[in-house]
């Protein structure tokens, strides 16, 4: 695989809104979770696209924290950048924030954060180079070490679960 040019954390930054509606809701006028998850799996889609330069898969979702409700009218945005990137994936970061609809004086909230694997394919659906991340502030090089220490555990779970099913 040739590599291609080396591309910043900015670069790849990506921001979707959205105005959440009653069918996506819950009896209590709670958005679901999983639709907050596929709008933070949109929004780490077009940011790893962005970085890759064509087609990328979800792999993973290593984790999401869900830290407030969203509500029926709320205008949900989400913003995702790349944090890492290796031979053909990427780690993309979500933070998803809320507002009450029509109430410009509310800050926005911050209601949910995850973080995305991403593997950038070719025509043929197999694996291709991604860019490399330069980090160009010391939060980018921030996020790039914590992503690492996820990618770490990430592996050493893999290992530990085939090493319990050789068993």
């Amino acid at each position: 695989m040739t590599q291609p040019s080396p591309l910043t954390p900015a670069f790849s930054e990506v921001s979707l809104a959205t105005l959440m509606h009653s069918p996506q809701a819950n009896l209590l006028g709670n958005v679901h979770g999983g639709e907050i998850m596929k709008l933070a799996d949109s929004t780490a889609g077009a940011a790893a696209r962005r970085h890759c330069g064509g087609p990328a898969v979800t792999a993973a979702m290593d984790e999401m924290l869900f830290l407030e409700p969203v509500h029926v009218g709320d205008i949900v945005r989400t913003t995702g950048r790349v944090t890492w990137s290796g031979r053909s994936s990427m780690e993309v970061a979500v933070r998803v924030e809320a507002e009450p609809w029509g109430d410009a004086s509310h800050s926005p909230l911050h209601v949910a954060s995850a973080y995305f694997v991403f593997v950038a394919i070719d025509e043929e659906g197999h694996a291709r180079a991604v860019p490399e991340l330069v980090c160009e502030t010391p939060l980018d090089e921030q996020r790039w070490r914590e992503a690492e220490i996820r990618r770490a555990h990430r592996l050493s779970r893999k290992e530990e679960i085939a090493r319990h099913r050789a068993l």
